[in-house]
């Protein structure tokens, strides 16, 4: 999720409107009446996601006339891919990505208007909200979800256990995290109380905002352009977890984790607490030789939150199969594929009244983590990448700074370059 920005700006000012199809979401070559009469649909979607998109494909080919044909591309070159495909007006007839990249490519017009389509859904105030809002871009539905992923406190029972702790009782509130984590801590040897990624602009908005949000604070506007890093909700956060590392209660290679090797702390038994991706779960339980345990991730004093990441997906403007690919997206949110492909295969259902299945249902764990979609969010500002992810954003300045250096500066710098950047 590398520098973007500059590529797909300039790829959609050659793109510009007249990809964009009529303003009800579909094209002359494609009608309601043939949803279904065999059209070959080419899907695109980044590696992160692919395993979950081939899913679905392989379902819907096998009961659909039309078929769909999926391409994923590696991460970091996905971005380039789509607006090479937009300047040329040769998108795919569906696309997916990363969902916070949803109203940048919303506000660009690379996907079709499908609000009336998804307005008349049965189940629509059961979809993502998050994920929905983000597909959202001057009231109109650009994107509905594809997959979702959502933060959690992860734990390790066995060394719960052995600290004398409760490994039924997780922590409610963060201080409860913190006093968990030291406890563990005191084991000694090579166990650390806890793990984050303190060199990830990522990985910090996905397992940190969550605290804040809990806490009922925010850390930006509504409208994504107005930074609120330096309230004290984020700044009560950086400084609990700030307070961690320097008791050395947080494993030393927090500090320059960038992401790439904190799945595997958290794999290797040693880690008594840590917040990360649900998704982990069975990741973590293929290697593991403890139990883990789930647990909501909380604010200072309490309250829940979690952050709902995943992909979102769309029409792509230039398509001549509309209804066709609208038949296959309003068929991955039905009951159907969200049991039998994603609750099968141990994904979290894109429908908050799917959340206990027949096969989450056999892992409370599970239910756990469904259920807190609902009480999630997923940030919306169009210059997302740029702000927050990128290894040279203003964000991963001041949050190294909060953590490590002069805090209170660090802050009230990087809200005012942040709020900067997200006009930008």
């Amino acid at each position: 999720m590398k520098r973007w920005m500059g590529s797909i700006v300039a790829a959609t000012l050659v793109f510009g409107a007249a990809a964009c199809g009529d303003d009800k979401g579909g094209t002359n070559a494609d009608t309601p009446a043939n949803a279904d009469s065999g059209a070959q649909l080419t899907l695109w979607t980044r590696a992160a996601t692919e395993s979950q998109s081939k899913a679905y494909a392989a379902a819907y080919n096998a009961t659909h006339k039309n078929q769909v044909q999926v391409t994923a591309y590696p991460n970091e070159e996905y971005p380039a891919k789509l607006a090479s495909a937009a300047g040329a007006k040769a998108l795919p007839d569906l696309f997916a990505s990363d969902v916070v990249f949803a109203p940048q490519y919303a506000s660009q017009g690379l996907w079709l208007d499908i609000t009336d389509k998804f307005n008349a859904l049965p189940f629509k105030d059961k979809v993502a909200p998050a994920h929905v809002r983000n597909g959202t871009w001057k009231n109109k539905v650009y994107a509905v979800p594809h997959t979702i992923d959502m933060s959690v406190m992860l734990y390790n029972k066995d060394l719960f256990t052995k600290a004398g702790l409760d490994p039924e009782k997780p922590p409610t509130t963060l201080q409860e995290f913190a006093d968990d984590a030291r406890a563990v801590d005191k084991l000694g040897g090579d166990i650390n109380g806890t793990y984050f990624g303190g060199n990830c602009g990522g990985c910090n908005v996905f397992t940190m905002w969550p605290s804040v949000w809990a806490a009922g604070g925010d850390v930006m506007s509504e409208d994504g352009t107005t930074s609120q890093i330096n309230g004290k909700e984020m700044t009560d956060v950086f400084a609990l977890y700030r307070k961690l590392y320097d008791e050395g209660v947080a494993a030393p290679a927090s500090k320059d984790e960038a992401g790439p090797t904190w799945l595997g702390a958290l794999q290797s038994g040693k880690i008594g607490i840590a917040p990360g991706p649900a998704a982990w779960l069975g990741l973590i339980e293929e290697k593991a030789t403890f139990k883990l345990g789930v647990a909501p991730i909380s604010g200072l004093t309490g309250g829940e939150s979690t952050f709902v990441g995943g992909d979102a997906i769309g029409v792509g403007a230039t398509t001549k199969n509309a209804a066709a690919a609208w038949d296959f997206l309003s068929w991955t949110l039905g009951d159907e594929a969200q049991v039998e492909v994603i609750a099968k295969g141990k994904g979290v259902p894109v429908r908050t009244d799917l959340a206990s299945n027949k096969y989450s249902q056999a892992d409370p764990r599970v239910v756990k983590i469904n259920n807190l979609m609902g009480k999630g969010k997923t940030p919306y500002a169009k210059n997302f990448n740029a702000t927050y992810n990128d290894p040279q954003s203003p964000w991963v300045t001041a949050f190294r700074g909060a953590l490590y250096g002069d805090a209170k500066k660090s802050l009230d710098d990087g809200a005012t370059a942040l709020t900067a950047s997200l006009k930008k």
